[in-house]
């Protein structure tokens, strides 16, 4: 007759590796059990019909779609090198010894990280009721990057800074013993090498840009200047049907995959320099 004693040791002798390996096995079953239950009692036609109709993915790639990509690569990319720019100057001003330079950067920051890029496009359309007569160069792509780039320019300088104070510091003092200024060293020595590190996250900040380009359809837009999610909305509108938007969100993976690789790529190269 067996005692509580004699089965103790059966359950100690189960290695905390083969424990590990049994309950994923139970969690692979499950999800197996799940994925073949949607199989069997998804209605296939009416999902085809209501996302996937071919009639309405070829009608959404041929009345513009290709240009509605081309819109929203643009706005992103004006938007990025704005926010590159006034986020290397705010992270900059943060890093000041002088303190109105540190209080203006971190009020900036703190702002616009805080604040909703939904509400900083409707201010930007609310402008000329403020200012009349009030014109930003290159409307609307001016809009899309200004407002875009102001809400990208306060995360961007937060990353900045970072790969900036990763620098070691002996790489700027031995630039100030060759002569060069503290302006010279930020810009010839300690800039070129905080770039460098902050590839991968700056990449990041592209991926966050491109998906936050989906809020311009609040400024207005005629129809040579929809981006990607505008356009989609208008066709399924068009078609009472959500085919568009799946095509829509098609041609935002063809953007952010790459991009998502691309970090990938970088950060293994970055582990392997270490």
């Amino acid at each position: 007759m067996s005692t509580p004693t004699d089965s103790a040791p059966t359950r100690r002798s189960l290695s905390p590796r083969k424990r590990a390996q049994r309950v994923r096995a139970v969690q692979y079953t499950v999800l197996v059990l799940l994925i073949i239950a949607a199989v069997f009692l998804a209605d296939w036609p009416q999902i085809q019909d209501v996302f996937f109709r071919p009639d309405l993915v070829e009608r959404t790639i041929d009345g513009g779609l290709g240009h509605a990509l081309f819109n929203t690569v643009v706005y992103t990319l004006g938007a990025f090198v704005f926010g590159i720019v006034v986020g290397t100057v705010l992270a900059i001003m943060r890093l000041s010894q002088i303190g109105p330079y540190r209080w203006i950067a971190t009020v900036y920051i703190e702002f616009f990280r805080g604040l909703p890029a939904l509400i900083v496009f409707l201010v930007f359309t609310l402008l000329p009721l403020a200012f009349p007569g009030m014109r930003i160069p290159w409307d609307p792509y001016g809009t899309v990057w200004l407002a875009l780039g102001i809400v990208g320019s306060a995360y961007l300088a937060e990353t900045i800074r970072g790969g900036i104070q990763a620098v070691p510091k002996g790489q700027v003092e031995a630039a100030r013993s060759l002569g060069m200024s503290s302006g010279q060293a930020m810009r010839k020595v300690v800039l070129p090498q905080a770039f460098r590190t902050m590839l991968p996250p700056l990449t990041n900040e592209l991926i966050l840009l491109v998906k936050d380009s989906s809020l311009v359809y609040i400024i207005g837009l005629s129809r040579e200047h929809y981006e990607l999610t505008k356009y989609g909305r208008e066709m399924a509108n068009q078609y009472v049907n959500v085919t568009p938007l799946v095509v829509a969100g098609v041609a935002y993976l063809i953007i952010t995959l790459p991009l998502s690789l691309l970090v990938r790529r970088l950060e293994a190269n970055a582990g392997k320099a270490r």
